[in-house]
């Protein structure tokens, strides 16, 4: 998510990012009822005009949060684009969007870069942590946009493990569908054990899995992260599907732990690089006893 892209035109970028923030504050304009009747120039000339905190109880109609207003100055102040084009990043603002009309959203994101405030802003109302594997890249970003929630995280697999871990992952009970848990599971592998407590007290309603990086052998890859996403959504007490979206699936890896783990059945929407899956908690499909596979 630390790959930069610079664009030569600086207008058509700085189109386009206050575009997609505007349509974050517009959400948040709907979700507190405002009225379908208002216009776009009524609506842009009150972003500015209201300040308020993320705890605030109420909103009234013409109120942006500060983490949005802080996102529409960083994007039209900067050349660097998100790394997800507009057609993918439409599909998580979407189901931001829908969700909106009932709660605020828990949404976790794997990965920290330049489109961790846009991100958050489209989630104001709900809670968004970032998970990092870069000790040193969550300083740098969180001194730019301290608003935002990032933890460090420890993986313990390399890219060049990625045959080896899913051809032997059947043969540790504790990565098996019936035993698998995410939080102190260390004998298996491909489970992120080791995570702020935050991760595992909280049930997620969307996860992003953008990161870690994947690109060469040394790397940590996305195995654990895929694994662990799996098995979170499968776990989830809560009403309601998880939706997990995985990025780079153009990739080998990424696409095959996504077929062994997330389920293709489970697939709802592909755009460009990008996989929208919705995957149901354990109680609303076949018992995990004995299961052997994930799908």
């Amino acid at each position: 998510m630390k790959v930069r892209h610079i664009l030569p035109e600086k207008l058509w970028f700085v189109a386009v990012a206050l575009g997609g923030l505007i349509a974050g504050a517009l959400l948040i304009l709907t979700f507190t009822n405002t009225t379908a009747s208002q216009n776009t120039s009524t609506i842009l000339c009150s972003l500015g005009s209201t300040y308020v905190t993320r705890d605030t109880p109420t909103r009234t109609p013409a109120s942006a949060t500060p983490i949005q207003l802080q996102s529409i100055l960083h994007y039209a102040t900067s050349r660097i684009v998100p790394q997800q084009s507009l057609s993918e990043i439409r599909v998580s603002l979407d189901v931001l969007q829908s969700r909106l009309l009932s709660r605020p959203s828990n949404f976790l994101v794997f990965g920290l870069g330049h489109d961790s405030l846009m991100w958050a802003s489209f989630n104001s109302l709900g809670t968004t942590l970032f998970l990092e594997e870069d000790p040193k890249w969550v300083q740098t970003v969180l001194k730019d946009a301290p608003n935002l929630r990032a933890h460090h995280v420890n993986y313990r697999t390399r890219l060049d493990q990625a045959d080896a871990l899913i051809n032997s992952y059947k043969s540790v009970p504790e990565c098996l569908p019936e035993k698998a848990t995410v939080e102190g599971n260390v004998k298996c592998k491909l489970a992120l054990a080791d995570m702020p407590k935050e991760v595992y007290e909280r049930e997620w309603d969307l996860i992003m899995i953008d990161a870690p990086r994947g690109y060469f052998d040394a790397a940590p890859g996305r195995m654990g992260a895929i694994f662990s996403a799996a098995v979170m959504a499968r776990r989830r007490k809560g009403q309601g599907v998880t939706h997990v979206f995985l990025h780079d699936v153009d990739r080998k890896v990424e696409r095959m732990f996504a077929e062994e783990f997330l389920c293709r059945k489970y697939l709802v929407k592909a755009v460009g690089r990008l996989w929208h899956f919705e995957i149901p908690p354990v109680v609303n499909v076949t018992a995990d006893v004995g299961a052997t596979t994930f799908c």
